[in-house]
């Protein structure tokens, strides 16, 4: 059975019953004027012959070339197989390949004249043989233009589809890009805000717990330092998702800076972590660069409350205008072992990504006497906007 079902195909074949009628009632009213009958042969055999060839006709997409061939050397014997032998002529015209249409149109016009000779009537013989070879032409011309038509609009829906698909599937492409990248954004934003103040809280409750020599202020100091540690990172975690739930069209507030540096170190220092700060930068870098300084000590106070709670840090800062902002944080080896939370796999990759898109450098590594450290360079434009002093 063909693939598309009959119904598909009736309307095609009801306008080659259509064409081909005209036709076979004229060759019909020639015989009976010429004989005083029409013959057995016009009357069930021809409509045999159209029959089969109408139903040959549903394979044509199949075998478009082999069933315009032969439903067009059925019609030599059929008038009314002449719509169903322009039908397929038409169907072939329409993969618009010369070679098959040729073949298939030096085919109808042959079997037109030998049609001739089947079908005697008055006046055929006499007929000039241009005549006899023009119309069938004629006919074959207009059924090739009409499936050249037909086959180029295919073409262009088809384009036009493949066209919109092609569309739909590069916007799928594109919201699963903006999906990554706005997790990718979430988790980073959660681990610049969390990281720091839980590796804090981790700290203070492993010195807690393995401190078995602290005074009873001792033990209060670091429960208040834990609570409020705890504390800020809610309301830190808070904001971050009030943050990422607000309209896009809002401005983000205000991200810290070089200047809330000393203030990270203040805060790291009061959780427990000898953090001294050395700086050195007298003017007021750009925000992109201060933001990323600011985030380069946060992971590198945070790296050391995990790895080396207890050790000394010691955080450099350095640079000038029209040069680089130099960044280096250096803790000793620690004096004491102590449980951490699982490493969250944010932290030195973001911070590469954050410095490789400043276009800067960094570098970390564990140091000969057991501690590490890590250094940064990010360059700093000579801007005359950003070229004043900072502010007590």
């Amino acid at each position: 059975m063909p693939r598309l079902g009959v119904w598909q195909h009736a309307w095609r074949l009801m306008v080659a019953v259509v064409v081909s009628l005209p036709i076979w009632l004229s060759t019909l009213a020639l015989m009976r004027a010429r004989s005083g009958g029409a013959g057995s042969w016009v009357l069930v055999g021809d409509p045999l012959v159209a029959l089969g060839c109408l139903t040959l006709l549903l394979w044509r997409r199949r075998w478009p070339l082999a069933v315009a061939l032969a439903v067009t050397v059925a019609s030599t014997v059929s008038a009314l197989a002449t719509g169903a032998a322009l039908l397929a002529l038409c169907s072939v015209a329409t993969r618009r390949r010369p070679v098959e249409i040729g073949a298939v149109v030096l085919a109808y016009v042959t079997a037109s004249q030998f049609a001739v000779e089947v079908y005697r009537v008055q006046g055929s013989t006499e007929a000039l043989w241009w005549v006899q070879v023009a119309v069938p032409a004629l006919t074959a011309g207009i059924a090739v233009a009409t499936g050249t038509a037909v086959g180029a609009r295919r073409v262009e829906v088809w384009s036009l589809r493949e066209r919109a698909e092609s569309a739909e599937r590069e916007q799928s492409a594109r919201e699963a890009q903006a999906r990554a990248l706005e997790r990718n954004r979430i988790a980073r934003e959660m681990h610049d805000v969390l990281a720091h103040r839980i590796s804090l809280v981790a700290m203070q409750a492993g010195v807690l717990d393995h401190r078995g020599d602290l005074s009873a202020d001792e033990n209060r100091v670091l429960v208040r330092g834990i609570a409020e540690g705890s504390h800020q990172a809610l309301e830190e975690l808070r904001e971050v998702l009030g943050v990422l739930r607000a309209d896009p069209g809002r401005p983000d507030p205000p991200q810290p800076s070089l200047d809330r540096v000393p203030d990270l170190v203040a805060d790291a220092r009061a959780s427990g972590l000898d953090v001294r700060l050395a700086d050195a930068v007298t003017a007021t870098p750009p925000d992109a660069v201060g933001r990323t300084c600011y985030r380069i000590v946060q992971e590198a106070l945070t790296n050391a409350a995990k790895h080396a709670p207890g050790a000394v840090v010691l955080v450099t800062l350095g640079g000038a205008a029209g040069g680089t902002l130099d960044i280096n944080v250096r803790n000793g080896p620690a004096p004491r072992r102590t449980a951490r939370p699982p490493d969250s796999g944010f932290g030195l990759l973001g911070l590469g990504e954050r410095i490789t898109l400043a276009g800067g450098e960094l570098d970390h590594r564990p140091t000969p006497e057991g501690g590490y450290v890590l250094t940064a360079r990010l360059p700093w434009p000579d801007d005359p906007a950003h070229s004043h002093e900072k502010s007590a």
